[in-house]
This record gives C-alpha cells, sequence and structure tokens, in this order.
C-alpha cells in the first residue's frame, strides 16, 4: 500500500464508527496528478445520489504535462462500491445521521487508486476536549510505565 495523503484533521472532528475502501473513477491525467502528490481531501465528503456514492470536494491539480487544460479540479467523482455496501450506507446516513468523510487515498497492492472512506459522526466541543484529555493521559501514562521500567 503506497499512501498518498491522508485527512488527519477527519480523527479530530468526526467520532468515526466504521470505515469503507471504494474505488475511484477518473478521468485522464488525473492519475498521474495523483502519482505526483497534487491531491487534497481535507475538505472533502461523499454523498448518495440516485444510488451513486460520489465525492464531493476533493481537489485534484491538473497535470502539468497535459494536452488538455481543461480546469476538473473541484468536479465531483463517483466511487466505486457494491450495490449492498451503498445501501448500508444510504440507511446509516439516513437513520442515524452520519456522514462519509473520505480519510486515507491510497495506492493497494495491485495498483489501483483507493480511497478509504470514514462514517462518522461530527463531535462538538466538549467531546473534543474529552478526546484530548483521554489521549494526555494514555501518553502520561505510558511515560510513567516506561520510567518504572528503566
Amino acid at each position: 500500500m503506497k499512501l498518498i495523503t491522508a485527512n488527519k484533521r477527519a480523527y479530530h472532528d468526526y467520532e468515526i464508527h466504521e470505515t469503507f475502501e471504494a474505488g475511484i473513477a477518473l478521468k485522464g491525467d488525473e492519475v498521474k496528478s495523483i502519482r505526483n502528490k497534487n491531491v487534497l481531501i481535507n475538505d472533502a465528503f461523499a454523498t448518495v445520489h440516485d444510488g451513486v456514492v460520489m465525492l464531493i470536494n476533493c481537489h485534484i491539480s491538473a497535470y502539468s504535462h497535459a494536452y488538455s487544460k481543461v480546469d476538473t479540479s473541484r468536479q465531483s467523482r463517483p466511487l466505486l462500491l457494491h450495490k449492498r455496501e451503498i445501501n448500508r450506507l444510504i440507511g446509516a446516513i439516513s437513520r442515524r445521521g452520519l456522514t462519509l468523510i473520505p480519510l486515507k487515498l491510497y495506492f493497494n497492492d495491485r495498483g489501483y487508486l483507493k480511497v478509504e472512506l470514514g462514517l462518522a459522526k461530527h463531535k462538538n466541543a466538549v467531546d473534543k476536549k474529552q478526546s484530548l484529555k483521554e489521549r494526555d493521559i494514555k501518553r502520561e501514562t505510558a511515560r510513567e510505565i516506561k520510567s518504572l521500567k528503566n
């Protein structure tokens, strides 16, 4: 697995319940641009339109050596998922009020571009502070255990 980019902010702003792996339908020279790591997924999210999961607001810069110079950097891109996964996502989004957030963009072992989607619920300020507090406590206890071992 060759990691292209990760959305670190998603783990801070959202509580991730479940993850899915999906392919992306790309056009033209977008893959070459992604291989050069000219992609941003920080503001991106996914929605379901007419039974198709679409990745919205994912910025893929135009490839510098491309023949056509049409700007398609912010267009919506369809994600490739099985029908039963799409139905499961539709149910979770509509019933529980969850959102789909891209967490990672990577090339798998076979060389296909994949995106890891997280089924997430947005955290409020109190939850963010609580998770920071828990992380600090874990870090301090790990330090103390390490110092006791030495």
